[in-house]
């Protein structure tokens, strides 16, 4: 198993990553690409610069130190250029910007280390009924480090739970499946053809392993990110029904769509697809909520 793996935040004190209090450890990497991530920065299997505009006074010194070329000073937009595929994530730029407007997002740590800082909150665990939550990205893009951290995470008796895509090989699922207590499992789309134009995959793993999780006993939460123009009209939501019906649903946890993310692609010098549409309030579903109670599923915000 891989002793390294990368990642970009280990939040401590989490209430929203499954239940009690928990420490959430997020993998970089994720083989889909939804136009709402509000994590663009996990998506890249490895560390990556971040530049913010505001804070740079274009002195040039990432230019001029990155040991792999990899930084460009756009003389006619006065911009700076990281060409993502040279750049290693060595940090160097970082380290020489006098304006902080250079963050490097992801870092390789070793499984005994992340343990470590996991333990550091044993005590909130045990009172709260938490634990340790892997989330992303996708984890299961990184199968060997997540193993690895799960085990020894089950070795200390500490409850673990997952926020995954669904989106993996049968076997690295089936391989981490004994490991996690909880599974806190993305569906995007009901239709096939849609959740491929969505998120550049089609969900036919996904919904296998998220029935070979449910068969398996585990406690399974379905989190639907309700998206304007994606999925957010009440026939999607019966749609949802119909599907979740067949595969033996329970919970349903609805997460409704934010801009928290946006300026993130500002950063990446990305993009970002869903400027200016307005953000979704509980209140703004809550006949959506009620096609799910209505089907007897147990769904909430």
């Amino acid at each position: 198993m891989e002793s390294k793996g990368c990642v970009f935040n280990i939040q401590k004190f989490s209430t929203n990553d499954g239940p009690g209090i928990r420490t959430t450890v997020f993998l970089k990497g994720c083989p889909l690409h939804c136009g709402w991530c509000s994590n663009p920065e996990s998506q890249a299997q490895k560390p990556q610069i971040l530049w913010d505009l505001s804070k740079c006074v274009r002195c040039q010194q990432c230019v001029q130190t990155c040991p792999q070329h990899a930084v460009q000073f756009d003389v006619e937009s006065g911009s700076i250029r990281f060409d993502f595929k040279t750049c290693v994530g060595c940090g160097a730029c970082v380290a020489q910007c006098p304006q902080e407007a250079l963050t490097l997002e992801g870092e390789w740590k070793d499984v005994e280390d992340v343990v470590a800082v996991c333990l550091q909150d044993r005590i909130f665990y045990e009172g709260s009924g938490g634990g340790v939550t892997l989330s992303g990205g996708e984890p299961m893009m990184q199968p060997d480090f997540a193993a690895a951290l799960l085990s020894r995470l089950k070795q200390e008796g500490i409850a673990t739970a997952i926020e995954t895509t669904g989106y993996a090989p049968s076997a690295v699922f089936n391989r981490l499946l004994p490991d996690i207590d909880l599974f806190l499992f993305d569906c995007k789309h009901y239709d096939r053809q849609k959740h491929y134009e969505a998120t550049g995959v089609y969900n036919d793993p996904i919904l296998q392993n998220l029935k070979t999780a449910l068969q398996s006993g585990k406690e399974v939460i379905v989190r639907i990110p309700v998206i304007p123009g994606v999925n957010n009209q009440l026939d999607d939501a019966q749609g949802f029904c119909e599907l979740f019906k067949t595969l033996g649903v329970k919970r349903i946890n609805l997460l409704p769509f934010h801009q928290f993310g946006e300026r993130k692609y500002d950063f990446l010098n990305r993009v970002y697809s869903l400027h200016g549409i307005p953000a979704l309030h509980e209140a703004d579903l809550e006949a959506f909520r009620a096609v799910f109670l209505k089907n007897g599923f147990d769904c909430f915000f």
